[in-house]
């Protein structure tokens, strides 16, 4: 009878640390990455009272129990955060902290770039991953911080390339030969724009058209340029023959330029990479569909954000964007046995696989949601319920105390 008091004891402890786990569970309702823990209740050994075969068996109560972390999926939030960023399926995000660099593991993808450019968790660990150095995004090297381009200038590039995807018209117009302008801009080693103009006159020769393309005069130190001319034939189809795919592009070459920048030496590319004419001559109004060209004044930084697939992404003044980094995910093969360690992440224990590390998307590995969190798996009506069960578990027991203490009063009370 008296080792009832010891069992009920242990049930009170089991009930309360259960207690514990769901107010945890409750606290974290709203926190990003969260993952809820359960707790598993198991006996403790029996003894056999009698003859000792067994006919009657009584346990010693309940032991400590033991919490497990469910590593479910949580639901996907989208948020106005550039640099948020949300797990879908398998994998950790891995951070290190700055001070012992302790490498962590979380799922909480709220990240932001701190005055040095380095990617952080809102705590302060650094988000690791792979950093484009010299134009080069190499995600075979080991991870490491990334840091992305806060504050710069991307330098200008000189445009050497353009392109015109146009139609000139091949209908008769009467007495007067048919005529057609455009231009393009273009850019100097110095990010300079110069706006090249292109005349297009019909020949007497059917299927020809002469051009005539011209930079402004005031652009250059001699305060003029002599147009470069050529002629573009087309055969009865109305396709560009010459100049041939295969042959040289017609160059336009700008020399002495005003502001002091490097000559250019542009290409006009009339075909596309398959071979087909960029420039055609049917019956339809001449008109121009599209306009190419590879160069970009020096443009300022605007901001940085994680697209999908956790690129990093730096946006610049002028509109272009260029991937600047690239997030590492890793998988563990048994997530339960990690080690909470606070602000949601977690670290390996002994019983904990290795860490593969690789590219989201890969190996396994889940996908990586640009500009989301993932919400907390904490469910507030499970909660509630095992609260409420937890509850009358407690009180049942220690209602078993107050009946054993009261059985021993009686007992010894026969003594008298």
């Amino acid at each position: 009878m008296f080792t009832s008091f010891s069992t009920a004891l242990s049930a009170l402890n089991a009930f309360s640390t259960g207690i514990d786990v769901v107010g945890n569970n409750l606290a974290n309702l709203d926190t990003t990455g969260f993952k809820a823990s359960t707790v598993s209740f198991y006996d403790l050994v029996t003894q056999s009272l009698g003859a000792g075969l067994g006919e009657t068996q009584v346990g010693f109560g309940v032991g400590a129990p033991i919490t497990m972390r469910g590593f479910s999926q949580g639901a996907i939030q989208t948020t106005s955060g550039p640099t948020d960023a949300a797990i879908s399926g398998d994998g950790f995000f891995i951070v290190t902290d700055p001070g012992s660099g302790a490498v962590q593991y979380t799922r909480s993808g709220s990240f932001q770039v701190d005055r040095n450019g380095n990617l952080t968790t809102a705590t302060g660990q650094l988000v690791q991953g792979w950093t484009e150095q010299g134009g080069v995004l190499n995600t075979n090297g080991p991870a490491g911080a990334i840091t992305v381009p806060t504050g710069t200038i991307k330098p200008p590039v000189a445009t050497q390339n353009f392109s015109l995807a146009m139609n000139l018209n091949s209908a008769a117009s009467g007495t007067q030969p048919n005529t057609f302008s455009t231009s393009i801009q273009v850019y100097d080693s110095l990010g300079t724009p110069h706006t090249l103009t292109a005349q297009f006159t019909e020949s007497s020769t059917p299927g020809q058209w002469n051009y005539s393309i011209s930079a402004p005069g005031a652009d250059l130190t001699s305060g003029s340029f002599t147009p470069v001319t050529g002629t573009l034939t087309f055969d009865s189809s109305g396709r560009l023959t010459q100049p041939a795919a295969a042959g040289p592009a017609p160059q336009i070459q700008i020399q002495g330029l005003a502001d002091g920048a490097a000559n250019m030496t542009l290409n006009w590319q009339l075909y596309n990479n398959n071979g087909t004419p960029q420039v055609t001559q049917f019956a339809q109004p001449s008109s121009v569909s599209a306009l190419s060209q590879d160069g970009s004044a020096a443009s300022q930084l605007s901001h940085v954000g994680i697209a999908d697939g956790g690129e990093i992404v730096a946006q610049y003044s002028d509109g272009t964007q260029t991937i600047v980094g690239q997030l590492a995910m890793a998988t563990i093969r048994n997530p339960e046995s990690l080690i909470a360690v606070g602000n949601t992440n977690f670290q390996l224990s002994a019983s904990s696989a290795l860490p593969a590390i690789g590219v989201p998307g890969t190996g396994g590995r889940g996908t990586v949601l640009g500009g989301a969190i993932e919400a907390s798996t904490s469910d507030i009506a499970r909660e509630f319920t095992n609260l409420i069960v937890l509850q009358r578990g407690y009180e049942a027991n220690a209602k078993v105390v107050t009946t054993v203490d009261q059985v021993s009063q009686d007992t010894i009370a026969l003594k008298q």
